[in-house]
């Protein structure tokens, strides 16, 4: 395998071991600066310039792109994308990890626990957010905050207005979270790769810091995770479109509360605590993985003409409640299920004889209109506004 890490920080100890991993493996690895590409654009020809001459041919990309950096590095891997080349980490999972808030939106569908949060702009809507999850204390977070920057406790009502206030008339956007107090200072690092935690540590603050980052202080130590743990990590990762990242999570009366996902985690800390070589895993994953590059779905599905993706619901009292897929004769409409969602468990290419029950979601490709006809009437009338014929000006001749 011939290995590109993008990374602006070949010294660092992540970026380090990685080409370590990989040369001990037998790759062939370079580190490329990911501000020195050039971003090639022609018809049906989506190309990279490197330092100013032309990219040699890689077989798998590591993305490493900093928070400053997002909107060139993002499109630096959306180019390799366009290109049919391997991708860790793919655009759109490091963009929707990038913001705090996206990030979020992404994960509250999908029954992900997570702290209450909320989002407003009008200072008359502050107090009634704060209310609404659950009052002070509560977190403030800057939404794109990166080694718990941006992260303020804020005690009583009072002081969360003048904090949000401050920091909106100088023109950020800021979360409002619920303070999980049970979580003590204390957080989980998960370390996904692929379908899999490879590594998990605990973090705890010290001292009155309520922050258990690394960078601010805190304190590390391995941690064995029980399966619930686990899934939420993994299930979190996949949700955002990423194959490598770190999951942050509370240990809450309820269960893991997901703060964040981290698109580019760094290695050393649960490197140095686990004692796991956590760098040879995403290396590993990778070669096992180079023959499937990441592609948008949507845009290779939906350039048929009356052809696309959408996700049907089967509700209570449907039609289709208690048939199996070859009973609804979807396939006979040109209607192809790609995925059956059945609460938290996600059945790719459900087979013919799976029964159908109240509350599944089956994402669809297919003929539009035909998936149009079984969306129930009230919901279709709705999305469907009818097209009246405008009434003629008036002094002109009909």
């Amino acid at each position: 395998m011939k290995l590109a890490i993008l990374s602006c920080s070949p010294r660092c100890y992540s970026t380090r071991r990685l080409k370590e991993a990989a040369v001990g493996r037998g790759c062939k690895v370079k580190v490329l600066n990911t501000l020195r590409f050039g971003i090639d654009l022609a018809q049906g020809d989506p190309d990279l310039y490197y330092r100013g001459k032309h990219l040699s041919t890689y077989d798998a990309v590591l993305p490493r792109i900093g928070a400053s950096i997002t909107y060139f590095g993002t499109a630096v891997v959306r180019q390799f994308e366009q290109m049919d080349v391997f991708c860790a980490n793919s655009s759109n999972g490091i963009s929707n990890s990038r913001d705090k808030l996206r990030s979020l939106q992404i994960l509250s569908r999908h029954h992900i626990g997570m702290p209450e949060t909320t989002f407003v702009r009008d200072r008359s809507d502050v107090l009634p957010a704060i209310e609404r999850v659950g009052g002070a204390p509560v977190i403030i977070k800057l939404l794109e905050g990166t080694q718990g920057v941006g992260v303020i406790l804020a005690d009583s009502v009072k002081v969360a207005e003048a904090i949000i206030e401050t920091l909106q008339s100088a023109r950020q956007n800021v979360l409002v979270q619920k303070f999980v107090a049970e979580s003590k200072g204390r957080d989980i690092r998960a370390f996904v790769v692929g379908d899999q935690v490879v590594a998990s540590m605990r973090r705890v603050a010290q001292g009155s810091e309520f922050r258990s980052n690394v960078h601010r202080g805190g304190r590390t130590e391995g941690v064995d995770l029980d399966e619930t743990f686990r899934e939420t990590a993994v299930r979190s990762a996949q949700i955002m479109g990423l194959r490598v990242a770190g999951v942050d999570m509370l240990e809450g009366r309820d269960g893991p509360q997901v703060m964040e996902v981290n698109s580019s985690p760094g290695l050393e800390g649960i490197e140095t605590v686990t004692g796991l070589d956590v760098a040879g895993a995403i290396i590993d994953y990778m070669r096992a993985q180079i023959d499937f590059p990441e592609m948008d779905v949507r845009q290779r599905l939906t350039v048929s003409r009356g052809y696309g993706v959408a996700e049907l619901y089967i509700p209570e009292g449907s039609g289709y409640v208690g048939r199996t897929l070859e009973e609804s004769k979807l396939r006979e409409s040109d209607i192809n299920v790609l995925t059956l969602n059945r609460g938290t468990t996600v059945i790719p290419n459900p087979k013919a004889s799976r029964v159908l029950e109240p509350g599944d979601r089956l994402l669809c490709f297919g003929k539009l209109e035909a998936m149009r006809d079984m969306v129930p009437p009230r919901a279709r009338r709705a999305r469907r506004p009818r097209i009246r014929t405008l009434p003629p000006n008036p002094g002109e001749p009909s």
